[in-house]
């Protein structure tokens, strides 16, 4: 016989009255776990299909499987009413005792809220009007030991969420729709790419030299190698290897890792998707993307349009599109192409104290930019045409040398994608990577030397168009959920 109060010796968590009745049903030779159990339909599955039915109809040839969660128990005298909830929903279960074995009985009496338990029986709807399941037999198919949240309160410690997300996906059943959306939106991108003919392909999470975003990286050891290897923060560098290498449509979604502080925008593990397709510019790119957010939205809204804080945003391609420099020029004041050096570090030092005077006059335009305009750009937004020296792996703009070709897009007055038309002058690409190399000494997000990477393009890479984009961000837009820790099942939280 398993000792069910040893658990007590390492857990918190467990209620001795649960417990106790866990033991009792042990003693009644009634396995509490069994190994499984044939369930045949789902709560919304019976509600839909069933819907019709009248007020005291009972389909007797209607007999089911269900299981669930046990979630609310009203007694009326010898009859009592049940909850449980699946993964659709919830049903109702009517049961009258007398009808229940000895047995049955017993161990009805020592259900818990929180048990997860397996009900055959027949279909019909009550005086009431409740579609509902009439049990004719039932089993335990897992005794809950802990509590669950008060139920008229749910997990209301927005810790507590983040750290039991288990529990929040049982109480909170506005929660489990967000991961559903989630998953719609992540299946309708591969969807989106694979029509296009792009080709979905993994890159290495482990990597020797980062590099592909300006972010500081994590890293680790390993010990065969005694090597130090390098968390990505992004898989661009090795998706144009395989342009490179001849396929012409890649692209991949994956976790990437970043060093960086936690906000209600950035985690350091976070979701991207990033593809490269030979023979475009950012220019194809752009529309690309807003044709991909846009089905997003329809996919998972019926609509273009959604509410995300006060605001109602519209995705309807085409979005608009404003340069770095007008964007600085409108809400700024200033004149990009002429201020000097000096007086745009007395503009920046209005909005913050973190003004690096080793940066560049581009650098320290982007940082202006950064606290001047974006939060100003809540309806889709390309922000393109950015300063050379931010981009180390951006071909340089064709009408402008002091820029180059790269688009951000912007919704709800956050950043969601970046992308470029790619850099394929190794000669070029050697100086800005030297170039970033240099400016290890003072920032530590800088682009350390890829050689390899150099030397794929010195090989030759077709002229290109590569985008990444913010899965959880666009979750966040498309879900009206504020914070990025609301859209990832388990976001990185401090170990108490």
């Amino acid at each position: 016989m398993t000792n069910d109060k040893s658990i007590l010796q390492i857990s918190n968590t467990v209620d001795k009255q649960k417990l106790r009745k866990l033991t009792t049903i042990r003693e009644m030779g009634i396995n509490p776990y069994p190994h499984n159990f044939k369930k045949e339909i789902s709560a919304k599955e019976i509600k839909q299909q069933f819907d019709s039915i009248e007020v005291g109809e009972k389909l007797e040839d209607k007999k089911f499987a269900v299981a669930g969660r046990l979630m609310l128990r009203r007694k009326m005298g010898k009859a009592a009413f049940l909850d449980i909830q699946d993964e659709s929903g919830r049903i109702q279960i009517y049961v009258q005792k007398p009808e229940l074995t000895d047995q049955e009985r017993e161990l009805f009496s020592n259900l818990d809220i929180g048990d997860i338990i397996g009900v055959y029986g027949f279909v019909f709807r009550t005086q009431m009007g409740q579609l509902s399941i009439h049990c004719q037999k039932f089993e335990l198919l897992c005794k809950s030991i802990a509590p669950l949240p008060e139920k008229f309160h749910g997990l209301t410690d927005v810790e507590l969420k983040y750290r039991q997300r288990f529990v929040d996906l049982i109480m909170n059943q506005e929660v489990k729709e967000t991961f559903k959306v989630r998953s719609q939106i992540i299946t309708g991108i591969r969807s989106f790419l694979d029509e296009k003919g792009f080709m979905e392909v993994e890159t290495p999470t482990l990597q020797p030299i980062y590099g592909g975003a300006a972010a500081e990286p994590f890293s680790t050891h390993h010990n065969d190698l005694d090597t130090t290897l390098y968390m990505r923060v992004s898989p661009e560098l090795y998706l144009k290897r395989l342009i490179v290498g001849g396929f012409e449509k890649v692209y991949e979604i994956g976790k990437n890792f970043r060093n960086e502080s936690i906000d209600t925008t950035h985690n350091p593990e976070f979701t991207e998707i990033e593809w490269y397709e030979a023979y475009t510019d950012y220019n194809d790119q752009m529309k690309q993307v807003e044709n991909l957010v846009e089905s997003l939205c329809i996919k998972v809204n019926g609509t273009t349009k959604v509410k995300f804080k006060e605001h109602e945003i519209d995705f309807k391609a085409p979005w608009k599109r404003l340069s770095v420099y007008d964007g600085l020029r409108e809400y700024a004041k200033i004149e990009p192409e002429t201020i000097s050096k000096e007086d745009l570090m007395k503009e920046l030092k209005k909005y913050t104290t973190d003004v690096e005077e080793k940066k560049s006059h581009g650098e320290l335009l982007v940082d202006l930019f950064e606290e001047t305009v974006e939060d100003k750009l809540i309806q889709p937004t390309f922000v393109i045409d950015h300063p050379v020296e931010i981009c180390p792996l951006t071909k340089t703009h064709r009408t402008n040398p002091k820029l180059v070709e790269r688009f951000e897009s912007y919704a709800g007055g956050m950043e969601t994608s970046n992308a470029y038309t790619e850099l394929n002058d190794p000669v070029d690409q050697a100086l800005r990577l030297k170039e970033q190399e240099s400016h290890r000494e003072f920032d530590k997000e800088a682009h350390p030397m890829d050689k390899n990477f150099l030397h794929s393009i010195e090989i030759g890479m077709p002229p290109t168009g590569g985008v990444g984009i913010g899965v959880d961000r666009i979750v966040m837009l498309l879900t009206n959920n504020v914070s990025i820790r609301d859209v990832i099942l388990f976001p990185t939280m401090k170990l108490k």
